[in-house]
């Protein structure tokens, strides 16, 4: 019954994650953005954590609790989410070759993952979770049937599994996708390299011709993206190459950038035709 019940409220801490990445992107960015990694509305890293200082709340024996020094908690808190946050940004980008975040522009931030400010806004919002939130959902959840926990976790769980697995294949299709169009420029572009090794002047318009070619196809992909996938895209911050070679396409970030100009013209386009 305590998994079920954990099972539950983590679904709805990440979809509560969901809608602050969602309302906090939409607002920087001046449209609506559908944040996470996930197809739906949900970024399991704020589930993860907010379940887990609920279980230190519970079973904690008063490390973290309503009645705790705010300063423990708030430290504990902020602590918990830079190590979340890290690990979860390091597993990424080694799995995926790709950043979901980057804090590269924030004051004291560590390689980009994480950032002492941000950190420090998690830890207060993590007094606020314990003091507040936590209390009134679990006087809540005391009123809930055991069977209620237990139908909803399966039905949860299968709905959490399905968007896990098209996630994970559209991402996968992606990333090959990408890939192969690396690896064939930087194939094209090394031979192209090694035919001219003599002819130094020769070298930069070799590439740059090829390179134009492959701008060109990158585009065209763009426009075959599925949703799911051009959703990833919108959410990944930034490529990182898999290896690093004496010419680099970086194929994932100009597929990006030509998601960003198909958008930009369909948005003048239809400007256009509402003046």
């Amino acid at each position: 019954m305590v998994i079920a019940e954990m099972f539950v409220l983590f679904i709805l801490y990440s979809f509560l994650g969901w809608v602050w990445e969602t309302i906090y992107c939409s607002i920087q960015n001046g449209e609506f953005r559908n944040r996470g990694f996930l197809f739906g509305p949900i970024c399991p890293i704020y589930g993860c954590c907010v379940v887990f200082v609920q279980l230190l709340c519970r079973y904690g024996k008063g490390i973290v609790s309503a009645e705790a020094p705010v300063w423990r908690t708030f430290l504990i808190c902020a602590v918990g989410s830079a190590v979340a946050e890290y690990a979860t940004s390091w597993y990424l980008e080694k799995r995926f070759h790709a950043r979901w975040w980057d804090y590269s522009k924030i004051p004291l931030n560590l390689n980009g993952r994480i950032a002492l400010p941000i950190s420090l806004c998690f830890g207060a919002a993590g007094v606020l979770i314990v003091r507040y939130l936590l209390p009134s959902l679990s006087h809540a959840g005391g009123f809930v049937h055991p069977l209620v926990w237990e139908a909803l976790s399966l039905i949860l769980m299968g709905v959490f599994a399905a968007d896990f697995a098209l996630t994970e294949a559209a991402l996968n299709s992606l990333l090959q996708r990408i890939e192969t169009m690396e690896n064939e420029f930087n194939t094209r572009a090394q031979s192209a390299y090694e035919a001219v090794a003599e002819k130094p002047q020769q070298i930069s318009a070799k590439v740059k011709g090829i390179e134009e070619e492959f701008r060109s196809r990158v585009s065209s992909a763009a426009s075959g993206l599925t949703a799911g996938q051009k959703h990833i895209m919108e959410n990944i911050r930034s490529f990182r190459p898999v290896k690093k070679r004496r010419y680099t396409l970086h194929a994932g970030q100009k597929l990006k950038e030509a998601l960003a100009e198909a958008k930009l013209r369909r948005k003048k386009t239809a400007d256009g035709k509402q003046s």
